[in-house]
């Protein structure tokens, strides 16, 4: 495995070589020959990595298609979008995008400024542009934003004979062929069709004999989110996409539906590490910090809070200066704890695991878990505290604040994404740094509260 990921490498390196050789010599002939060799993406990856100067070659070498097959495969920041398209000649920009399918040119169009898209848009093909344009008037993070309008569908009284026709018709256009969608003359949707059904049927039966009925769809008003997990569900390769009506307005693949997962993942993580984008890395450390400085000013000040409340508590360790040595793993134990229990109640959130009934649940699952951990934990403190400073109040003291923090953490970690997501909040973020403060907070209250409470066991 590891000789072929080496070969495999060696051969990219090489045909990186011919083509940069081929571009410092402006060898027309040899560069079209080794770059349209090349799978989409590693073409994507090799123009990627150009300078500007090469690139306005390249520009000239290919045609708006087949940068157009590129541009569909290409990987690069937000921001980026904007400063290639500029690179190039403006018509060349719109025949470009006239020949991807339509759901990518508006995703591009999507991460460049308003007035650069309409300009793209009045010089493009008007079919293509009206196609674009639907698609860039739909709420972004929706069905309708992500679908594709390059579809196959056929009527309900064609025969399966006509049907192969049209389908080899219209399948250069469309983005898959594997499923043909049944409508009516309104064209509301009606069922499904396989390939493989549609191939080894009679030719003279009838679509809607042919058809499943009980096809799965989306309204265009749905979250990608649920789209995905829908499309994950039914182990579909493309679901349609209805309006209130019924009508087919377009379908969503699968390999959108991965990009779609990848991007709410990355989301996710990014929120419960505290960071605006962590998909995103910044070459200036000005940018960086820029995107992280807010979640860590509001941490600073919840420090600042735990800081104040063990000010409050100075004469308890005034008595028993001892007791300041625990507070690094109490506080530990219970930010710990309480992040565990978030990462699950996120990602049942997340995933859709989590029902309606099921959420309580969770809740009390969490609470048997924590009643468990910080039993065993407290126990086990109870005696190495003991051991240690040969005092059994002492490590009673810390093993019964051990025992009640880490249930009031689980808790605390399970129900507030819970609470967030009931308040259309996204529960990411309740992120791991905010919740361990939080921990921190409650952690030092029930410790130094029991402390006081009980110095007079401890003095």
């Amino acid at each position: 495995m590891e000789e072929m990921k080496e070969l495999e490498k060696e051969s990219k390196q090489t045909n990186h070589d011919l083509l940069h050789e081929a571009l410092k010599t402006e060898d027309l002939d040899q560069f079209r020959t080794e770059f349209l060799e090349m799978h989409p993406y590693d073409q994507a990856q090799f123009y990627t990595s150009l300078s500007d100067e090469s690139r306005s070659v390249v520009y000239r070498y290919l045609s708006p298609e087949e940068m157009a097959d590129l541009f569909e495969n290409i990987e690069i920041e937000e921001e980026g979008y904007e400063s290639l398209l500029a690179e190039m000649n403006p018509s060349y920009v719109a025949d470009m995008l006239s020949h991807m399918y339509a759901d990518d040119a508006a995703d591009v169009l999507n991460e460049i400024n308003d007035e650069q898209a309409v300009s793209y848009l009045t010089i493009m093909d008007d079919e293509a542009a009206s196609e674009i344009q639907e698609l860039l008037n739909y709420e972004e993070s929706t069905a309708g934003s992500i679908m594709t309008t390059e579809f196959i569908a056929i009527e309900a009284n064609e025969t399966a004979k006509s049907a192969l026709q049209i389908l080899k018709r219209e399948a250069p256009q469309a983005e898959t062929i594997y499923y043909v969608f049944v409508i009516d003359e309104e064209k509301k949707l009606l069922g499904v069709l396989s390939l493989r059904t549609l191939i080894i049927a009679d030719e003279e039966a009838l679509i809607s004999d042919l058809m499943d009925d009980r096809v799965v769809s989306v309204p265009v008003s749905e979250d990608q989110e649920e789209v995905a997990r829908k499309i994950r569900d039914y182990n579909f390769l493309a679901v349609p996409v209805v309006d209130f009506q019924n009508h087919l307005l377009g379908i969503i693949t699968v390999d959108d539906i991965i990009d779609v997962m990848d991007e709410e993942a990355s989301d996710d993580y990014s929120k419960l590490a505290g960071i605006s984008d962590i998909d995103h890395v910044d070459k200036s450390p000005f940018s960086a910090a820029k995107k992280r400085l807010p979640w860590l000013v509001i941490l600073l000040f919840l420090g600042l809070l735990t800081a104040s409340l063990i000010g409050r508590f100075e004469e308890t360790l005034s008595q028993k200066a001892i007791l300041a040595v625990f507070i690094p793993l109490i506080g530990g134990m219970a930010g710990n704890t309480g992040t565990q229990a978030l990462a699950v109640a996120v990602r049942g959130i997340a995933t859709g695991d989590l029902e309606q009934e099921s959420k309580w649940k969770l809740v009390l699952r969490e609470a048997g878990t924590g009643l468990i951990i910080g039993l065993t934990c407290g126990i086990a403190i109870i005696f190495i505290v003991y051991f240690w400073q040969h005092d059994l109040m002492l490590g009673l003291l810390v093993g019964i604040s051990i025992f009640i923090t880490l249930i009031v953490a689980t808790l605390a970690g399970s129900i507030v994404p819970l609470l967030m997501h009931k308040m259309k909040i996204d529960p990411a973020v309740a992120s791991g740094p905010f919740i361990t403060t939080i921990n921190d907070l409650i952690s030092i209250l029930i410790y130094f509260g029991l402390a006081t409470l009980f110095m007079g066991y401890l003095l």
